[in-house]
């Protein structure tokens, strides 16, 4: 069997499966059983399909029909342009926290706090585009081996804590960003999150602002005069995280890409 074929094979398998994106998810699995990127796979189409890659294929299909994250079976998810690892004990980087990086650029300081790291990618990604000094806490010891994993592969500078928020980190710190749990109790989610991502990193109580109203008061007390705030939020939770925010200055909600509240960013 060629490899287009064994990608036409794969590709209708996800379909029947109700699979969103059956044709990229087909090559990342392709690619990955192989062992190369997915433009290897173009340039090679013709080439006949290796048994053990056959073999490897059909596992990886077969678990993405299950229900199993593509990022769960390669173990890898790119965000912001660089490749992190990923594993059960991380939350998946979504491409809508890319605007809670580029909050942050904008607001820039010498020493950066990253509550609740999960994968790193939040952390990792503001050391290597700013150089600034960053701390990085998470209250899973997975997670802060992840995303220690992650730093050192990409060359960022980044101190990893594990502690509850901030309750190990001193200050003062020029800006405090996090992506917390933000998912009401009662919300339905698709199953490849619900039985495959940490509950941990998702779920923030029963109207899902359980964490902020640790949180904000949290990076108050750590953020110097003028300092800033900004923390990725639930396309419903504005309303709610703004009120918490009583006695903040310059408080503002920023949109994603789809025109729905993303980001919240706050100055002491």
């Amino acid at each position: 069997m060629e490899l287009r074929t064994a990608l036409l094979q794969g590709q209708k398998l996800l379909q029947d499966a109700q699979i969103d994106a059956p044709r990229l998810t087909a090559e990342v699995l392709l690619a990955h059983a192989v062992g190369q990127d997915r433009s290897w796979l173009f340039a090679h189409s013709d080439e006949e399909l290796k048994e053990v890659w056959w073999i490897h294929y059909g596992r990886y299909l077969h678990q993405r029909m299950q229900g199993v994250p593509t990022q769960h079976i390669t173990g890898r998810q790119e965000f912001y342009g660089r490749e992190f690892r990923v594993t059960r004990e991380v939350l998946i980087p979504r491409p809508e926290t890319e605007h809670v990086v580029e909050a942050c650029l904008s607001r820039r300081g010498g020493r950066v706090l990253d509550i609740g790291t999960g994968s790193g990618a939040i952390a990792v990604t503001l050391a290597l585009e700013t150089r600034a000094r960053v701390v990085a806490t998470d209250l899973s010891f997975a997670a802060v081996r992840i995303a220690r994993e992650n730093a050192r592969r990409l060359g960022a500078a980044v101190e990893f804590v594990c502690c509850d928020l901030a309750s190990a980190v001193r200050g003062p710190f020029d800006l405090v960003v996090s992506n917390p749990p933000y998912i009401p109790e009662s919300e339905a989610l698709p199953r490849e999150v619900v039985e495959h991502e940490t509950r941990m990193a998702l779920f923030g109580g029963a109207d899902g602002l359980d964490v902020y109203r640790r949180l904000i008061p949290s990076a108050m007390g750590l953020l110097r005069p003028g300092g800033w705030l900004v923390m990725e939020i639930g396309y419903r939770s504005a309303g709610g995280v703004v009120e918490l925010l009583a006695g903040w200055e310059s408080v503002e909600v920023l949109k994603d890409l789809a025109g729905l509240d993303r980001v919240v960013a706050a100055r002491r």
